[in-house]
């Protein structure tokens, strides 16, 4: 499985994470098409190489057209932007988790709701890059697994629109909940809201560097200058390995479930469009009946324990369920890896999953052959059929797909 391990040594922020990204293979070029689909204007990216405080670095900058129009955006509007776009689903969807995540955080420390949030900050179109580019880059660089290190916030106080408020700031206090921290004596803000976001949101674990053998490394520069430690965060990527030698993985996730007698097919479909964008790994309803024979529902979420509060928060707010029942669960997992095959309709990647390195089972993945039967008018399931012959056809031919 191919896995990145966010090395936060001195904190976290948008621009950081993209630097790193960058600095680790991802064509700047490449970024500037995939970011064109939001159909955002005013705006440019650039990234240079640098030397920061003794380590060389990859600077990422979003530069705003100073005419450029700013209105303040409220989620509805960044959920439009990145629906009306092409980028594929999957990309798309952590994105949305993320914003959803830093508008529930601001909502919090502000006092008001989600609907109100306006975004004066995530809504800017630099933070918008930064969000979705993240989320385009570790697509790019065939992230399947994300690992985060401790989280260092910097101490002392910074001065904002709101006046001085101590480090670490509200809503990237409110983020950093179950996460664990690290020590830091650093003056300053190191770990930003939109930075806590991207990484509390897309990490599977947090913890010292995870069993991996690492093929890439990227180093992002920050723009302030560390007292301390330098302003840069490392981003380590890979293969994922483990004491099987790799043939199988394990992992930890929550398992939570509410019985609902009284809700609507409607309601319940609303309430898995919440969970998923918050995050969920899965959300299934199960037909039941319960006392007095009635017919219900039990509805189970799967999530990273980590984001545990934030599916309770849902299924308290979004059903009438008044208990959830909850537990850790340990998955074993085949080994997984991305294969691209080459077809007459185009490139599509094909999920292939291991067992003592052999190949258990492969499948095309869904949202590439549905964007090329869309692009090219042929039915779904001969795309489908298509790249699995391809690849099929490419282990035979002894070729690298």
């Amino acid at each position: 499985m191919r896995m990145v391990h966010f090395d936060c040594f001195s904190g976290a922020s948008g621009d950081m994470i993209l630097g790193a990204c960058v600095d680790a293979g991802v064509s700047l070029d490449a970024l500037r098409q995939d970011l064109a689909e939001l159909g955002l204007g005013g705006y440019s990216i650039d990234a240079r190489r640098i030397d920061k405080q003794g380590f060389a670095a990859t600077q990422f900058e979003v530069r705003i057209d100073p005419s450029t129009d700013k209105p303040h955006r409220h989620l509805r509007d960044i959920r439009e932007i990145t629906d009306r776009s092409r980028l594929p689903e999957h990309v798309r969807a952590r994105a949305l988790a993320i914003f959803t995540r830093l508008a529930e955080a601001e909502a919090a420390a502000h006092g008001t709701t989600v609907e109100k949030v306006h975004f004066h900050e995530v809504g800017a179109v630099d933070s918008i890059v930064d969000i979705v580019g993240a989320c385009i880059a570790l697509d790019r660089l065939g992230v399947e697994q994300v690992h985060c290190s401790a989280i260092p916030t910097g101490s002392g106080t910074v001065r904002c629109e709101h006046g001085v408020i101590p480090v670490p700031a509200p809503a990237t206090t409110i983020l950093l909940k179950g996460v664990p921290l690290a020590a830091c004596e650093e003056p300053g803000e190191l770990t930003t809201p939109t930075g806590a976001a991207i990484l509390t949101t897309l990490a599977d674990e947090f913890g010292p560097i995870p069993p991996m053998v690492i093929d890439r490394i990227g180093v992002g520069a920050g723009w302030r200058d560390g007292k301390n430690r330098p302003n840069i965060i490392r981003i380590l990527i890979g293969e994922a390995t483990g004491a099987s030698g790799g043939d199988a993985e394990f992992d930890e996730i929550v398992v939570l479930e509410a019985n609902l007698d009284d809700t609507s097919g409607e309601v319940i479909g609303h309430v898995y469009d919440r969970l998923f964008e918050a995050g969920a790994l899965d959300v299934y309803a199960t037909p039941i009946y319960m006392k007095k024979n009635r017919p219900a529902a039990r509805l189970t979420v799967l999530a990273r324990p980590g984001l545990r509060e934030r599916m309770e928060d849902i299924l308290f707010a979004e059903t009438p369920t008044f208990g959830v029942r909850g537990y850790v669960a340990r998955r074993r997992k085949l080994a997984r890896a991305l294969e691209t095959v080459r077809t007459e309709v185009g490139p599509i990647r094909i999920k292939v999953g291991r067992r003592r390195g052999e190949v258990v089972t492969a499948s095309p993945e869904f949202e590439d052959c549905r964007e090329a039967a869309k692009r090219t008018g042929k039915p779904l399931r001969e795309v489908m059929d298509l790249a699995g012959r391809a690849w099929r056809e490419s282990r035979r031919g002894g070729e690298s797909p």
